[in-house]
């Protein structure tokens, strides 16, 4: 099924349609494929972080913050994932879930260095085991050209 959605998006982020466009496609084809509860694309530029699209039940709840706020901070710093199986027990989660689930952020590296990233929710307390990382991880770097264009 990975290999399907990887090339699916592939073909979904180099299209010619604007950045939005291919970045909103993006996230309903990762929440489509993975049943996460929650799916965002964002860019980091000038240390605010900044909603490119969303899959989902209603909007974002922090749809621009800064770089140094939330999960989202250890991710851009470290440039590596950074996981909460326990948001309602995590300090650095920016509250988006009414009541406790995991939540997932993958840094996207162009060039060495972090543009955006890819956040996944689940309702599930512990949703994202190792596995469930690399699949991600995975997911996220096919969205390296979103950054490419535009």
């Amino acid at each position: 099924m990975d290999e399907s959605v990887l090339a699916h998006l592939d073909e979904m982020v180099v299209t010619e349609l604007s950045r939005a466009m291919r970045a909103g496609r993006a996230a309903d084809a990762i929440r489509q494929a993975t049943h996460a509860r929650w799916v965002g694309i964002y860019t980091v530029v000038d240390n605010v972080v900044t909603n490119e699209a969303w899959s989902g039940p209603g909007a974002p709840a922090h749809p621009s913050f800064p770089v140094t706020e939330g999960l989202t901070a250890h991710a851009v710093r470290t440039g590596s994932v950074a996981l909460s199986n326990d948001v309602a027990r995590d300090p650095r989660y920016l509250t988006n879930q009414e009541d406790s689930g995991s939540e997932l952020i993958v840094p996207i590296l162009v060039d060495g260095g972090v543009v955006g990233t890819l956040d996944v929710e689940s309702d599930g307390i512990g949703s994202f085991d190792g596995a469930a990382v690399v699949r991600y991880e995975n997911l996220a770097a096919a969205l390296r050209p979103l950054w490419h264009r535009d």
